[in-house]
């Protein structure tokens, strides 16, 4: 018996290359922007608060000295009447 060998040959490449391309589009862009806006905002109302609180211990801290002196006052005019 002959035997008969055989080669097959084929143009087609085994392979296939798939590219993806992976864009962010506009939603991660304006997601970003949206939580920098939040960031800034928050930033802004705690420096307010602060300066708040600092006004207010300003006014207390001036209302306590203006009851002071009115108590002085008072201790002096009674300090004549006796004398």
């Amino acid at each position: 018996m002959v035997e008969e060998e055989r080669t097959t040959y084929t143009d087609a490449p085994h392979t296939t290359t798939v590219v993806e391309r992976r864009s962010g589009g506009g939603g991660t862009l304006l997601i970003g922007l949206a939580i920098l806006i939040a960031v800034i905002v928050g930033a802004f109302f705690l420096m307010n608060q602060s300066r708040n609180d600092a006004v207010q211990t300003e006014a207390i801290t001036g209302a306590a000295d203006a009851v002071s002196d009115g108590a002085t006052a008072v201790g002096d005019a009674a300090k004549k009447v006796v004398e």
